[in-house]
């Protein structure tokens, strides 16, 4: 298992994020430590797995309602979908802080196969058991502008948040932490594996699912083992997922306006904004881009991934 102590000095940020521990190389709150160990110690996972992967505020709301509309399409009309009365985050569990959390072992004996779960960890603090084996993943990025304003918002929903300025969210994304960050090494670990082993890992990009949900939803369902048939796709069957887990239909419903997740201390609305490509450009100025931009580009130099800005 990785190193958990702190860094060196020449590796520490200008200043600590408060309640964050950095752990294994990357930072997380501190309360998450015991269930991340937990999870590693004692998940064993099966071939027949699917694990959706994620940095916070960068589509993982929408991978998750994608990826179980496409495993559940044949138990569940989207007419009677349980997406209709659940969050997508109540029905995709996350190892680190749902599942793990506050010491416990869950017992997934009843659950069927295949299992669907999700993380915002890194690839290198994934359980051996789910490198080691079949079980597949899924990786959603998104421009990092973009996520930083997303978190911000997401943060400042919050009342005891309600007043940090984005300026201060900005510089720790520049200073790499941020939740499970830094940004550039979460990306890299997911990246590098789907190059190595493009059968294990699917790297997605978010402006390339906003440009094409039917195509990526038809990707996905591929890669996961679960194909749509020609007469499916003659039907509209991926179009009705692809409408039914848009953003404007998701935000719209009941349970996603006033309710409040059962796994996590958060309302369903603050998983909904605007979900746009580029909407940075309205809350960060053209140099602060420019400046984060150098930053990420030098991270990624050599790794053949870039990120491309949308405006």
């Amino acid at each position: 298992m990785a190193d958990q102590s702190i860094p060196s000095d020449d590796q520490l940020p200008q200043k600590y994020t408060p309640n964050f521990t950095y752990f294994q190389g990357f930072w997380c709150r501190s309360e998450l430590v015991p269930n991340i160990t937990s999870f590693q110690n004692h998940f064993q996972a099966l071939d027949a797995d699917i694990v959706l992967a994620s940095k916070p505020k960068t589509g993982t709301t929408w991978l998750k309602a994608l990826a179980f509309s496409i495993l559940n399409r044949h138990r569940f009309p989207l007419s009677n979908s349980p997406l209709a009365s659940s969050n997508p985050h109540d029905l995709v569990p996350y190892f680190e802080m749902t599942l793990y959390n506050n010491g416990c072992h869950p017992d997934f004996a009843d659950v069927s196969s295949p299992r669907l779960f999700a993380t915002h960890l890194s690839y290198h603090a994934l359980a051996e058991s789910i490198k080691n084996s079949k079980a597949r993943i899924v990786y959603v990025t998104r421009n990092p502008p973009d996520v930083i304003v997303s978190m911000w918002h997401f943060a400042t929903s919050r009342p005891e948040r309600a007043h940090w300025p984005i300026d201060e969210c900005f510089e720790q994304f520049c200073r790499g932490e941020e939740g499970f960050g830094p940004f550039w090494d979460h990306v890299l670990g997911y990246w590098k594996q789907s190059t190595a082993n493009p059968n294990k890992t699917l790297f997605l990009k978010y402006e390339e699912m906003k440009g094409n949900p039917v195509g990526q939803i038809k990707n996905m369902a591929e890669f996961m083992g679960w194909p749509f048939s020609e007469e499916e796709e003659k039907e509209g069957a991926i179009d009705e997922i692809a409408e039914f887990c848009s953003l404007s239909n998701l935000k719209n419903l009941e349970v996603n306006k006033s309710g409040s997740l059962k796994t996590m201390k958060r309302q369903t609305n603050s998983f909904f904004r605007k979900g746009e490509a580029g909407d940075y450009v309205n809350f960060l100025s053209p140099s602060a881009v420019e400046r984060y931009s150098k930053i990420v580009d030098g991270k990624l130099s050599g790794s053949g991934f870039t990120f491309k800005m949308c405006c």
